[in-house]
């Protein structure tokens, strides 16, 4: 390359009695079998710790509360008969009998039965009786007041809430209403249903959100338990790359190194000479090169993986050094190495404008975060922001960038940063008109910044690219070394799931990969036969990457197993030739 310059309803259990469901169990073989086979799978984890059961190999969950989370997510699910079954079966009821009564003289809108009930209530401390006082009563003062009964909501108001000396600011806005009856009440009562029963559920929700979990086991439990084992063993994964619809609760989840790019898919060969840069759309739909020949090609990436070529964008008189994708995909922009920068239609392949100055060469291109500009850095170490049809809108001048320099906008569209010195990266606050500086001790040679905004990759002359954190404190995080480079521009890139993949190119003509925060290096990958000056993560798919090369080809890179593209075989197709490629080196 060129030199380095929910819902469960609340009444589920009251609606169905335990006596109910037993008619389910008149077959008594049936009923023993039932038992026979929960108690033989208990009876191998059972240990004892006091007088409550424990189970698992730790001995670390409790029966009572692991069968009540059953039976409350049994009742989450509708399976109401079932739940019911296992409450009698078990012996271990969900809610204890001043729950049941408290919950239905809520539901039945006899206020002060139910707080008499939640008296009697273990485990409730005072300052969580207030609350669910409060709330009681609040409900209360709201259904008093839909049905006009104003003076009776005036005087829960006065003589109910006031009293309990909690929440006064919404004891401010509950007294609006009755000031102004009519704009008041669309106020209050904007969360609340037009139905009774409706918001005397939601009214159960909020309580149980209240109660301690011994009281009214929440909403759901048993789903965020195996959410958050799931989570834990994603974390714990250490090459995980997969997405969540690979999860299984059938066996415990590991990634292995397969399900990181690692065999050569296609290689397109449609440049007539080094390929520089090359970069995925924001979709994965597209991938875009640029070439030494003066060319910038669209790919096409089809449904069934295959990349096909779609448009070769001719026009430059020079190298073309970086592409660049608009918000939305739908155009790209080319640039000339210390040339021009041109705006392509992605559909037509058209050229719909040309950015230039006289005497000045633009060495590098992006947009605006939404799409209705775009901004270049100069070869007079400015940088210039233009609208579409091309006026200038802004002009940095001073020692901003480079003559060959990497630029980027933050997602937010504030801030622009830029390689400003050999040894520094300027951050440009727009907004702020503030400048901040990250400083290397080695020469920069490219940056790469990740989708989040939040971490920096900068490779350096050294053969190091190193990790900055910008969300908050800036500093570096990790460090990656192992590929070669002497001589050229090499770039990296974020790659896989949540970006925690770093993927580089190299002079010894392999693809290098690392762990994000460990450092890692996992594997490089061989086959291309000159300097990998640039490498793509696709972001549609998690087991895409596509790598330049000074041997004029471009690689796509995938898993050995993947079923969706064409493999094992060489043939033309639109300028790319496939191949099959199983060599990877770790």
């Amino acid at each position: 390359m060129g030199g380095m310059e929910d819902t469960d309803p609340p009444l589920k259990r009251v609606k169905y009695p335990l006596e109910e469901p037993k008619i389910f169990l008149e077959d008594s073989s049936r009923k023993s079998s039932i038992a026979y086979s929960l108690g033989d799978l208990m009876a191998k984890s059972i240990l004892s710790q006091g007088d409550e059961e424990m189970l698992g190999s730790n001995g670390i969950i409790r029966k009572t509360e692991f069968v009540k989370i059953i039976t409350k997510a049994l009742y989450s699910l509708k399976y109401t008969k079932t739940g019911a079954i296992l409450e009698d079966e078990s012996g271990i009821p969900l809610h204890s009998l001043f729950v049941n009564e408290f919950m239905q003289q809520v539901v039945d809108g006899m206020w002060d039965d139910s707080l008499a009930t939640l008296q009697k209530i273990d485990l409730i401390d005072e300052n969580t009786f207030k609350l669910a006082t409060f709330l009681i009563k609040e409900q209360k003062f709201l259904e008093l007041l839909k049905i006009g009964n104003l003076d009776g909501a005036l005087g829960t108001l006065r003589n109910e809430l006031v009293p309990i000396h909690i929440n006064i600011s919404r004891v401010h806005e509950l007294a609006a209403c009755i000031v102004a009856p009519f704009s008041g009440l669309s106020l209050c009562l904007l969360s609340q249903d037009a139905e009774v029963a409706k918001s005397r559920s939601k009214l159960l929700e909020k309580l149980q959100k209240l109660l301690p979990a011994a009281v009214m086991v929440p909403d759901r439990r048993l789903e965020y338990l195996v959410e958050q084992a799931l989570d834990v063993q994603c974390d714990a994964c250490e090459f995980h790359n997969t997405s969540t619809s690979e999860l299984s609760l059938y066996s415990n989840h590991h990634c292995g190194k397969n399900k990181i790019p690692n065999q050569t898919l296609q290689v397109l060969r449609a440049h007539s000479d080094e390929v520089w840069f090359l970069q995925f759309s924001h979709s994965g739909k597209y991938l875009a090169s640029s070439s030494k020949d003066q060319s910038a090609i669209i790919w096409e990436v089809k449904e069934d993986g295959q990349m096909s070529l779609k448009h070769v964008l001719t026009g430059h008189r020079k190298p073309v050094s970086i592409v660049s994708w608009s918000p939305d995909d739908h155009q790209l922009l080319t640039c000339g190495l210390e040339e021009v920068v041109r705006r392509w239609d992605v559909t037509s392949g058209d050229c719909l404008h040309v950015y230039e100055k006289n005497g000045i060469g633009l060495v590098s291109c992006g947009w605006f975060a939404n799409g209705q500009g775009i901004f270049s850095g100069m070869t007079d170490k400015s940088i210039c922001l233009w609208d579409l049809d091309g006026k200038e809108l802004e002009c940095w001048k001073g020692q901003r960038t480079l003559k060959i320099s990497d630029m980027a906008v933050t997602g937010d569209g504030k801030k622009i940063i830029s390689i400003c010195r050999q040894t520094a990266i300027l951050l440009l606050d727009r907004e702020a008109n503030y400048e901040r500086l990250i400083e290397e001790e080695e020469v920069i040679t490219s940056f790469s910044l990740s989708k989040d905004n939040k971490f920096l990759l900068v490779s350096l002359i050294n053969q190091e690219i190193h990790l900055w954190n910008l969300d908050g404190e800036i500093k570096i995080l990790a460090k990656y070394k192992g590929h070669k480079r002497t001589r050229f521009i090499i770039r990296s890139c974020f790659g896989g799931l949540e970006q925690v993949f770093v993927a580089s190119g190299s002079e010894d003509s392999q693809v290098y990969i690392w762990h994000r925060d460990s450092g890692e290096l996992i594997m490089s990958l061989p086959g291309h036969s000159g300097a990998v000056n640039c490498v793509s993560w696709s972001p549609a798919n998690l087991q895409m990457l596509a790598s330049a090369s000074d041997d004029r080809t471009i690689r796509i890179w995938g898993l050995e197993n993947q079923p969706n593209l064409m493999r094992g075989k060489v043939g033309q197709n639109n300028g790319a030739a496939i191949h099959n490629h199983s060599n990877v080196r770790v």
